[in-house]
């Protein structure tokens, strides 16, 4: 019996002395002068003990909602220890983790990679995002990280040398810089992931608010494409602005819009905590009709910093980036900041009244006729956002439906506002919600997770109602027509004329 329990505290003395193993910090140095011609450089070393190892490539990006680490970009992939080579193998049924065997006495492991960067398809941090006079570096597409830690816990040592000539902006802090070299402060793999670099020949940088810091760091192929008017930075201003007064509170040390302006690069926006990436075409500062069609992009992404990334399903706020994340609440994620983006960018001056809602207008009459409500509903467009939006193609859209718990949940939101504002008589708004849930203490990025119940009951606090019923319905229904209860109840009506 004795015997049995000294084993028994062998084995528990060996699970917590393992369960203390400190996580590693992992060097990265980034090659970035060969962008101009698409192909990136990456040498890590990574802190290792004899034996087996498993490795992850980054698979389930944040704010991408689905297993779309760009794997099939990485190339070049070389292991060795002690001046030796590694051989390694690709897991056989998920390829985007490694296995290998460390040899005896070696304690880091040196891994070179080199990532891709395609001509014209691909989306988000797998979509061309360099040119010859810009690129956009993401940091998920040139690491590797070993398996038993979170992405909190491992921590990152990075540094950049950047093409000669060219100027950056990130959110990542810089411990030191000599020349085109850069050496950021040790962060962790979640920040480093959250933190992208925009570079380039042709790059502006405008301060466009203080307390924190926030500012737009601009690349474009041509110098002529930065050449915005004045009103474009104090509507932007303004935006900062607004949106501090919409949720009471910020969580982040400062922020920065990586607005790029190619006609080379995939066209989207990527939130982060302390950034967004926004990709449009060149022209999208000078010309009015190309601003104009662009004007919510930089508010949507913006309001994300508080809902997605300080707020956040928890069902999306996973460990790491090899664990499924469940897009439910995507109706929350994005459907709320797109309403939120698309208000904001009424208030700050990005779009004018008028323009504001003939923004809603054109979506309620895009939704109103919407065939594949009949079989699909609005929940089903979240839960199947991985599987079944990835890739697809345009055509058949309306019968398939897409990505339509961003515009249709605007409309849903805007529903809610009026109900806010008509059982309140006018005292409460969707504001007062957005400082409930999204408010809180100023602080640096911090994470905090909600469910169905959460926003049911914050919203209640607001002004009482039977919001899970009312959820319940716009989730579920299947029409007919678009949902028009929020124009309506705020005095409007959805009409069509003969004229284009």
């Amino acid at each position: 019996m004795k015997t049995c329990l000294r084993f028994f505290c062998l084995l528990l003395f060996t699970a917590a002395a393992l369960a203390q193993k400190p996580a590693p910090t992992i060097t990265v140095a980034l090659d970035a002068t060969e962008a101009p011609r698409k192909i990136l450089h990456a040498k890590l070393a990574i802190p290792v003990t004899p034996g087996p190892l498993t490795l992850f490539y980054p698979k389930w990006i944040p704010g991408e909602h689905g297993p779309t680490g760009p794997v099939q970009q990485l190339a070049g992939l070389k292991m060795s220890a002690n001046g030796q080579a590694v051989a390694w193998r690709r897991d056989l049924e998920d390829g985007w983790t490694f296995h290998l065997n460390v040899p005896a006495s070696a304690t880091q492991l040196d891994v070179a990679l080199d990532f891709m960067s395609p001509i014209a398809e691909g989306m988000y941090t797998a979509g061309a995002s360099a040119t010859e006079k810009m690129a956009v570096i993401s940091w998920n597409t040139l690491v590797l990280y070993p398996s038993g830690w979170t992405s909190d816990q491992i921590q990152f040592q990075a540094s950049v040398r950047l093409p000669d000539g060219w100027k950056f902006g990130t959110p990542l802090p810089v411990a030191s810089r000599t020349g085109q070299d850069l050496q950021f402060a040790p962060v962790s793999l979640t920040t480093l992931v959250d933190s992208p670099i925009i570079t380039g020949q042709y790059l502006r940088i405008e301060s466009i608010g203080e307390n924190p810091h926030h500012e737009m760091d601009i690349a474009a192929d041509i110098a002529a494409a930065l050449d915005a008017p004045a009103s474009f930075f104090e509507h932007q201003r303004n935006l900062v602005i607004q949106a501090q007064k919409l949720f009471g509170a910020h969580h982040y040390r400062e922020y920065h819009f990586l607005y790029s302006l190619s006609d080379h690069v995939a066209h989207f926006g990527l939130e982060h905590h302390e950034s967004n990436d926004s990709r449009v075409e060149e022209r999208s500062m000078i010309d009015d009709t190309k601003r104009l069609l662009a004007s919510g992009l930089l508010s949507h992404e913006f309001v994300h910093t508080w809902n997605g990334k300080y707020r956040r399903p928890a069902d999306l706020a996973t460990p790491d980036y090899q664990k499924t994340m469940q897009t439910d609440l995507l109706w929350v994620y994005e459907g709320l900041t797109s309403y939120l983006g698309d208000v904001l960018a009424g208030r700050s001056g990005l779009r004018t009244q008028e323009e504001a809602r003939d923004n809603i207008a054109y979506l309620a009459a895009e939704l109103e006729y919407r065939s594949g409500r009949t079989w699909r509903n609005l929940q089903d467009t979240a839960d199947g956002v991985a599987a079944m939006q990835q890739g697809a193609p345009e055509q058949w859209e309306s019968w398939r439906r897409g990505l339509d718990y961003y515009e249709e949940d605007v409309l849903n939101w805007l529903w809610a506002d009026v109900i806010i504002r008509q059982q309140s008589k006018g005292q409460r708004s969707l504001d007062d919600f957005c400082k409930a849930f999204h408010g809180g203490q100023s602080g640096p990025p911090s994470l905090k997770t909600y469910n169905f119940d959460d926003v049911v009951t914050t919203l209640n606090q607001v002004v009482a109602y039977d919001w899970r019923s009312f959820w319940t319905e716009r989730l579920t229904n299947h029409g007919p027509g678009a949902p028009l209860g929020g124009i309506e109840g705020s005095g409007w009506k959805l009409t069509f004329t003969d004229t284009p």
